[in-house]
């Protein structure tokens, strides 16, 4: 009807035949009434009406629809929409060349600020960021609004140009509910969530709170200032991290039922994706963080001691849960797992001075033969041991004969290091004063030995010394 021009709204009328109210058109004859729709009073009182309002109502609508089709549909309308298309695509160039100009100059500003001593952006002694890193971050930060405000843009453009057709209208209307749809789901998703933010903001400052406190605790352990007979100040580092840790997961178990989307498939995919990667390896990474608790509690040794570690011998550099990490002599830096190291032994050097206040000792062994005087050796030995500039004087060194062997005798000589730093050093000046203390009284040091045939020789007993 509303592409038939012969047809003018006026024409439908209504036309009472009982039990019927019919809508139709009227023609130019009385008698000439095409039927084209019949409301009884079972429809009407669907709507609460009468018949013949809800029929008033029908022709209003169908005239509207008629006038309504046929003014947007006339030539006008095509040249009015074509008019305001060419503005608002015009508008839209205009923009897109602003905003163009407008990112570009906002990007030689940032790329200058690389020439400015913006210095480094720290959280106390920690350095997150230099000058060069914020200058990126800034730059890709611009580029991602950028774009993303010109796509925003340019999909609403769409809807907008196709409602200025009528042959489009309809999509217009569909990508604009479609819109409408998203923005209204995401503001209901905001405006719900709101209760659970702020329940999940509480949560959040009472972990930071308690974290803060713990770490208060932990630290005037470590300084002295809080004192328990057992624990020992080494422990309030680690123990520090483990409750920090600990607290901070049980924060994040009391909030997890609050945030938004925890119900969703997505999440609950990502969350079996973490398990199945925390399962694979887990049985190593348990192994070593076991290990690493237990080397701290029981005090095997603390960072700065002087080890021997499955033959590797240097200063413990880190002590971390899962690794233990020790610098040798020649500055070769030596990662052991915590699992391999709690099933090795453990040689400490530095725990006799640091606990007991007594300096750990150094050995050495050297063979004489049976024709010095075991009185001479022993003189000889203590004096190197005194002549070496690594030699404490807190404890004596003294000298022990451990073996009687076929062509000489076995002297261990044991001395007491200043600084178990230097034990390597120490250990080398005492050998070179052996040599020297020995060489000077004209006595064979027999390391290695040799193998003496009797030919009519003088005994190797030694003389007598009375």
């Amino acid at each position: 009807m509303a592409k038939d021009n012969t047809i003018q709204p006026k024409q439908i009328e209504l036309f009472q035949d009982d039990p019927y109210t019919l809508i139709g058109i009227k023609g130019a004859k009385p008698d000439n009434f095409i039927r084209l729709l019949a409301i009884d009073d079972r429809v009407a009182q669907c709507f609460d009406l009468t018949r013949e309002a809800l029929a008033t109502r029908y022709r209003d609508q169908i005239r509207g629809a008629i006038s309504s089709y046929r003014s947007n549909n006339s030539l006008s309308s095509w040249l009015r929409g074509t008019a305001l298309a060419l503005l608002v695509l015009g508008i839209y160039v205009l923009w897109i060349r602003w905003q163009s100009a407008l990112h570009r100059r906002l990007q030689q500003s940032i790329s200058q600020l690389h020439e400015i001593q913006l210095g480094r952006f720290q959280i106390g002694d920690n350095a997150l960021l230099s000058a060069g890193q914020f200058t990126r971050i800034l730059a890709a930060a611009l580029r991602i609004i950028h774009w993303s405000l010109l796509l925003l843009l340019s999909y609403l453009l769409i809807p907008l140009l196709l409602g200025l057709f009528p042959p489009t209208s309809a999509m217009a209307e569909g990508l604009r509910a479609q819109l409408l749809s998203v923005i209204s789901a995401v503001l209901a998703g905001v405006v719900n969530s709101i209760p659970d933010l702020l329940t999940i903001a509480l949560i959040l400052a009472l972990t930071i709170s308690v974290m803060r406190l713990s770490t208060f605790c932990f630290n005037a352990l470590e300084r002295g200032q809080l004192h328990f007979a057992w624990f020992y100040p080494e422990w309030a580092r680690p123990t520090g991290r483990i409750a920090a840790v600990l607290i901070l997961v049980g924060g994040l178990v009391i909030a997890y039922p609050y945030i938004p989307g925890t119900s969703t498939k997505a999440f609950q995919g990502a969350g079996l994706f973490v398990g199945v990667l925390a399962a694979l390896g887990s049985s190593a990474i348990a192994s070593n963080i076991i290990s690493g608790l237990m080397l701290i509690y029981t005090r095997a040794f603390t960072e700065g001691d002087r080890v021997m570690i499955d033959g590797v011998v240097g200063l413990v550099q880190e002590r971390r849960l899962l690794v233990t990490r020790i610098r040798t002599p020649r500055n070769e830096l030596v990662s052991i797992p915590n699992a391999a190291v709690i099933a090795a032994s453990v040689t400490n050097y530095s725990f006799s001075r640091r606990e007991l206040s007594t300096p750990v000792a150094l050995s050495t062994t050297i063979t004489i033969g049976y024709d010095v005087p075991w009185r001479k050796v022993h003189e000889l030995m203590l004096s190197a041991a005194r002549s070496a500039p690594g030699i404490s004087e807190e404890i004596e060194p003294f000298v022990l004969q451990t073996a009687l062997n076929d062509f000489h005798i076995s002297y261990e000589l044991t001395a007491f290091v200043k600084d178990v730093d230097l034990y390597r050093r120490t250990l080398s000046d005492v050998l070179a004063a052996l040599q020297d203390c020995f060489a000077a009284a004209e006595v064979e040091i027999l390391s290695p030995g040799y193998h003496a045939i009797r030919n009519g020789n003088a005994s190797t007993l030694p003389k007598s010394e009375g």
